[in-house]
């Protein structure tokens, strides 16, 4: 009996380090991307603006706050306008990683603390790359915006984001 008891425990506990050691973005297969299936637009979207040397940028984003909006994102997407973005919102900061399973255009990922300043950025990820392009940080946003965006409005590393669900200061 406690032999069972103990087999019980072991395996549950193996279920449950699997189930949160495979992200579920990995469980996404990859699609042709002729045929690429994706999330619609996420809406209503939502103002953003970025604060550079170069002045303030103004964005309309998609709010991704949830498991199956963060997992798809932008995937499947042919465009992306150079004023809109998808801004990934987390509960909690720690290090984050993405990749570009099923994402046909290239992508600026820029990585954004708790207090709204810019930790990291991976620009210009190019589509269908699944090596990860992960933070020099915790973050606990993430902004994705055209490739090559960043470069063009200057962002860089401390640059602060200024959105509803960041700190205001």
């Amino acid at each position: 009996m406690l032999h069972e008891l103990m087999s019980r425990r072991v395996a549950g506990a193996l279920a449950l380090s699997l189930l949160v050691a495979a992200p579920a973005a990995a469980q996404l297969p990859r699609q042709d991307p002729k045929h690429c299936k994706g999330q619609a637009e996420i809406r209503p979207l939502e103002p953003l603006q970025i604060r550079t040397d170069k002045g303030v940028q103004s964005f309309m984003v998609e709010i991704a706050d949830s498991d199956m909006e963060r997992e798809y994102g932008l995937m499947c997407r042919k465009s992306l306008a150079a004023d809109r973005g998808m801004l990934f919102l987390f509960s909690r900061s720690s290090p984050q990683m993405f990749w570009m399973r099923n994402t046909l255009i290239p992508l600026d990922i820029i990585y954004i603390g708790e207090n709204g300043r810019v930790v990291s950025i991976s620009r210009n990820v190019q589509p269908l790359d699944e090596s990860g392009a992960p933070s020099a940080g915790p973050a606990k946003f993430v902004l994705e915006l055209a490739g090559g965006r960043a470069a063009q409005i200057g962002l860089l590393p401390g640059d602060r984001v200024l959105h509803r669900a960041m700190p205001r200061g």
